[in-house]
């Protein structure tokens, strides 16, 4: 699948993490993060994270040592333990870009028993709240300068 600015390379470890990150659930009826239409959605999305994603990735590769769709699953289980306890910036934008592309897909809304729409018009319900937790912050000086 070709992309803009990632090399084929990266593609293919992007699509790996992704399934890494999120499974299939047999269980759910669920389809992995790497699913076609889950991974055009993720692939679509990167651009306003490029220099995070080609460092991500680049560091990935780095860390694995080789492309991830080499490593075997007892080495990409591994490689996963160690990114994670790592908690790389890079690395966790490579998450949250993955995790988004995946709660947009209509398939993974509606195992959560949501409707898979806009929030709007329709709008949905919310619990009123206590406006009064507000109070503190209203009482509080300006934290910006005057620009008179």
């Amino acid at each position: 699948m070709a992309h803009p600015f990632l090399s084929d390379a990266a593609v293919d470890d992007l699509r790996c993490l992704a399934a890494m990150i999120i499974p299939a659930s047999a269980r759910f009826g669920l389809p992995a993060a790497d699913d076609p239409a889950i991974f055009a959605d993720l692939l679509a999305s990167l651009d306003h994270d490029r220099i995070e994603v080609e460092a991500g990735l680049a560091h990935v590769r780095a860390k694995a040592g080789r492309g991830l769709m080499a490593l075997d699953a007892a080495g990409r289980a591994a490689l996963g333990r160690a990114l994670q306890a790592e908690g790389t910036a890079n690395v966790a934008v490579l998450s949250r870009l993955v995790m988004l592309a995946y709660y947009r897909d209509d398939r993974v809304v509606r195992s959560l028993g949501l409707e898979p729409r806009a929030p709007f018009p329709k709008g949905h319900e919310m619990e009123a709240g206590d406006w009064s937790l507000l109070d503190p912050v209203r009482a509080r000086r300006p934290m910006w300068r005057d620009p008179r």
